[in-house]
């Protein structure tokens, strides 16, 4: 019940903060940066050919399991991104050190994600239609357990973004994941769907909301629910500090995790 409350506090917050009158970016000026990491959800946006991104943050969270002690975990989050064309880039996204207490205690470092982000379609000015695009990846099992699985998993995620009226940005993504599973051995295929709000409150900060749902990640686990809010300020054009509060409302998950990080992009 608190899991759901918290939830449902945080949808309300999210339809007030729609609710305001609020200012477009100016036309004329490059693109703000746009973090993926900020997020749930992933919207279209490449960072641009020759531009290199770096994400880096921490995340904290904690979770209640019965008749065993919480599970507390903090991370350092890090990764980059590399613009190959203006519509293809390739990314690396991991977690240098991962520190776990609770049921079980361990300190390391978390697995290695490979990506690429190609948007092979652009929206119309002007137009609902969304801008389309593909994000293949693959996690390789650097990390030992508890901290990883050990298991590779692979998957692909189709994109679509959103410019919707009132100046909000609405992301789409749904796709498959392979999962490595231990016992019995084999891959277990995952479905995954993300929504993400967004909207700027001014000129350098804006609002954003996700809503992910995940099937069972193991062949005894559940479908699970991940809901965050969270804001992103822009001191420039090429820098982003992103906070954020995250609750599994429903399934696997921490009860909530905070997050914090700030992004950088050079070349642009």
């Amino acid at each position: 019940m608190m899991r759901l409350a918290r939830g449902v506090v945080a949808v309300v917050v999210w339809a007030v903060v729609l609710s305001l009158p609020l200012p477009a970016w100016a036309g004329d000026e490059p693109e703000p940066i746009s973090p993926d990491r900020a997020g749930a959800a992933n919207g279209t946006a490449t960072v641009g050919a020759g531009v290199i991104q770096i994400e880096t943050g921490l995340a904290y969270g904690h979770e209640r399991i019965a008749g065993q002690p919480s599970a507390r975990r903090l991370s350092a989050e890090a990764a980059v991104r590399w613009g190959l064309t203006e519509r293809l880039e390739i990314g690396l996204a991991g977690e240098p050190l991962v520190r776990l207490r609770g049921p079980e205690d361990a300190t390391g470092h978390g697995d290695l994600t490979v990506n690429a982000k190609y948007r092979f379609l652009d929206a119309r000015e002007g137009s609902w239609l969304p801008s389309l695009g593909l994000l293949p990846f693959v996690k390789l099992p650097v990390a030992t357990e508890p901290i990883g699985s050990g298991k590779t998993d692979f998957g692909a995620l189709l994109l679509a973004s959103f410019t919707l009226p009132g100046q909000v940005d609405l992301d789409v993504n749904t796709g498959l994941t392979a999962v490595g599973q231990s016992d019995p051995g084999g891959y277990l295929l995952q479905a995954v769907v993300a929504l993400g709000l967004s909207r700027d409150v001014s000129e350098s900060v804006s609002l954003f909301t996700d809503l992910l749902y995940a099937s069972r990640g193991e062949r005894a686990g559940r479908d699970s629910v991940l809901l965050d809010l969270g804001v992103i300020w822009r001191p420039t054009r090429d820098v982003a500090l992103d906070a954020s509060i995250e609750t599994s409302p429903v399934g696997a998950g921490a009860d909530w995790m905070v997050r914090a990080g700030v992004s950088f992009r050079f070349g642009r």
